[in-house]
């Protein structure tokens, strides 16, 4: 890296998983909108082809309309050319195919098991763990190796489980993991703010959050605005809004269980007039972290509570869509166009370099931040970002009220993670069996366990299914 009066030249990234038809152009148009960072980025893909496409679409947003820096972009063969001499290492990656995702999410059902999401939690999630954990392990080890003074930004799922993964490879990783359901929370308190207060044009930033519990079932423990304390707002909202949210939009029409991503917010207020604190992630999310009976015991409920469950088919026409689009942009067919994401990536490499301090919610090991979760737990609350620093915020301990879901889900995950580190399938079982979405029989979860683990066998190559459990 170089660092000049305009900021910072010659910074190399490389991009894991930069085949990614999704996560990494919104990346290329968040650097080429950055005026003060410029450099070099290296995408390395399982499938090659997908990341010279991609070399050739991130170089197109060099001469892109309101471009404000220069960033090179190339496609390499492996992992550790992508590595070497990195400064910063972004991760977004799908363990495994939508064929697989497909079987996490629906081979459930035959069992009454539905899942609204299926990559965090759940059988789904757990599965998936069982693939991602692995890649994980190398990838971690492979930063020891090749750039271990790098920062490295994960976006993958299961996320908790994720980031153990790379903290037990290689200690001494200087990784975190992002995500931004805290901030569609921010969002829609700002909706809250619009209305209450005769407001326009709040910004989710003028929310300030106290975040605390694991990835995708995060809580609030304090929000305000301004000087005002916004929980007995949110409370006399919730009950206005009970029976669901709309909002400006107003996108809930008779068809929205067709879409997996319209939400009326039922979950989130339902959760915050329950337990008094403010759930912050998005209802399909939420509701996987719950008993099954509570918000999944059936399409009917998940009809009556206004989000959808995740439909595989959709995501697969989404792929094919966008494989279209990156045949249009990579051929010039379409321009390639600079719209900011909401996603701060940027912001944190910039950050990390000290050209100006944030503080946001990310994943990192519990070093005391919520003193009443395990050490070494991954765990999601606010850090600060500083040049070449990242430090977790105290975030206090999880409420009483609180303690038994949040408890209940960190202890999972680390029984996870160390079933998947120690190939224990029959540890992994343990949890899968205990976990609130699967409501089946003991037998039957343990059929269920057999199915998933025989139809994604490709990639569990290193777990051993002979044994019972």
């Amino acid at each position: 890296m170089k660092y000049t009066q305009n900021g910072v030249e010659e910074i190399r990234i490389a991009y894991v998983g930069g085949g990614s038809r999704g996560w990494a152009w919104g990346l290329m148009s968040d650097l080429a909108a950055c005026e003060d960072i410029s450099g070099q980025v290296a995408l390395y893909d399982i499938d090659f082809q997908a990341a010279k496409d991609n070399e050739v679409i991130g170089n197109q947003y060099r001469s892109a309309e309101g471009a404000k820096s220069d960033w090179r972009y190339r496609a390499v063969d492996t992992l550790p050319e992508a590595l070497t001499g990195a400064d910063f290492v972004v991760i977004s990656i799908l363990p495994g195919t939508f064929d697989e995702m497909e079987q996490d999410v629906h081979l459930p059902e035959k069992y009454g098991i539905y899942q609204s999401v299926g990559d965090t939690s759940g059988p789904g999630g757990i599965l998936r763990a069982m693939r991602a954990v692995p890649m994980f392990e190398e990838i971690g080890e492979a930063v020891k190796k090749y750039c271990p003074k790098a920062w490295v930004i994960n976006y993958t799922n299961p996320m908790t489980l994720c980031m153990k993964a790379l903290y037990r490879a290689f200690p001494g990783i200087r990784a975190f993991g992002c995500c931004h359901e805290v901030f569609g929370t921010q969002k829609f308190l700002a909706r809250m703010v619009e209305e209450t207060f005769g407001r326009e044009n709040v910004d989710r930033h003028e929310i300030k959050v106290n975040p605390i519990g694991v990835n995708h079932f995060t809580w609030l423990t304090s929000a305000l605005w301004q000087s005002a304390d916004l929980f007995p707002y949110y409370r006399a909202f919730c009950e206005k809004y009970r029976e669901g949210y709309q909002g400006r939009e107003k996108n809930v029409d008779s068809n929205w269980m067709n879409n997996s991503f319209v939400s009326t917010e039922r979950v989130k207020m339902d959760l915050f007039l329950r337990y008094g604190y403010i759930a912050a992630a998005g209802d399909r999310h939420l509701a996987e972290f719950c008993e099954g009976k509570w918000y999944l015991e059936n399409p009917d409920r998940v009809r009556e509570m206004q989000f959808g469950l995740t439909n595989v088919a959709w995501r697969k026409k989404d792929l094919k869509e966008r494989l279209e689009k990156s045949r249009r942009l990579r051929t010039g067919e379409e321009q390639v166009v600079i719209k900011g994401t909401g996603e701060e990536g940027v912001d944190q490499i910039r950050a990390l370099l000290g050209l100006c301090e944030l503080v946001t919610n990310v994943n990192l090991p519990n070093q005391g931040q919520i003193p009443n979760l395990p050490l070494g737990a991954v765990v999601e609350t606010n850090a600060v970002f500083r040049s070449g620093s990242l430090t977790p915020v105290l975030a206090g301990a999880v409420p009483v009220e609180l303690f038994p879901m949040i408890a209940r889900v960190c202890g999972e995950q680390e029984v996870i993670s160390e079933g998947i580190a120690k190939r224990d399938v029959k540890k992994i079982f343990a949890a899968f069996a205990n976990d609130p979405l699967v409501t089946c029989s003991l037998c039957d979860a343990r059929r269920l366990f057999r199915e998933m683990c025989e139809n994604t066998k490709e990639y569990l190559s290193m777990f051993d299914f002979s044994g019972d459990f």
